[in-house]
């Protein structure tokens, strides 16, 4: 089953001579519960295909279907909400509230909804993010490694439908990274999560199930990583 298609998905900005193309006719299909790789080069235009794969921005033309609906038929204001709920978004700068401890931020996205969290889910995603000792932390007062974590549980808690990993381990060290990419696996296969991730590095994106080499806007490879 399909969980994510997109049909001749196009970006452009500026006009004339200052044209430019980031996503050039992009047609991508995506199964429910596989864990996909986009690496390609700065300036690949991979990160302008995830914040249209997450609604973020919208095409110039083309179709980002979810579960076989076209998001870009909801206003901005219901992008917005179904975002919230459905696709959970991981930046590699963590975009954490500097004033809400580790429990309030993973937690952030239902209080927004005006939803009941549930305790025991939170809890879980604590125990497997190894965050519990420090659930009352601020975020000054954690590692690189442990914001990130904190951002993962943020975009675990709403149960989305996919989650999108904008170069979650730019800005940290091998060690964090290697702890990070093994926890995006996890979430992969213990609560089955639909994860597509953005990437410069080969060693990162071979830890996926399938890689896809982005290039000058366009899909150049797929491939499948050998278990």
């Amino acid at each position: 089953m399909n969980i994510l298609e997109t049909e001749n998905l196009t970006k452009t900005y500026g006009k004339g001579d200052n044209k430019v193309t980031a996503v050039d006719n992009v047609t991508l299909k995506v199964k429910l519960g596989e864990f996909v790789a986009i690496i390609g080069a700065s300036g690949s235009g991979k990160s302008t295909l995830l914040h249209l794969l997450g609604g973020v921005d919208r095409p110039t033309s083309g179709r980002v279907l979810i579960n076989g609906e076209d998001i870009f038929n909801y206003s901005d204001d219901e992008i917005a909400i179904y975002r919230r709920r459905e696709i959970g978004i991981i930046y590699q700068f963590y975009n954490l509230i500097p004033s809400l401890n580790v429990a309030d931020n993973i937690t952030l996205p239902l209080k927004l909804d005006h939803k009941k969290v549930n305790e025991e889910h939170l809890a879980q995603i604590l125990r497997m993010l190894k965050l519990t000792r420090v659930k009352n932390h601020l975020p000054n007062q954690l590692s690189g490694g442990q914001q990130q974590r904190v951002a993962i549980g943020r975009a675990l808690i709403s149960d989305p439908t996919i989650i999108l990993a904008d170069e979650p381990t730019g800005n940290l060290d091998s060690n964090n990274s290697k702890e990070v990419i093994g926890l995006l696996k996890q979430a992969n296969k213990d609560f089955h999560k639909t994860i597509i991730m953005i990437t410069h590095d080969a060693n990162i994106a071979a830890q996926a199930d399938r890689v896809i080499t982005f290039e000058d806007g366009k899909i150049v490879k797929d491939k499948r990583n050998k278990k």
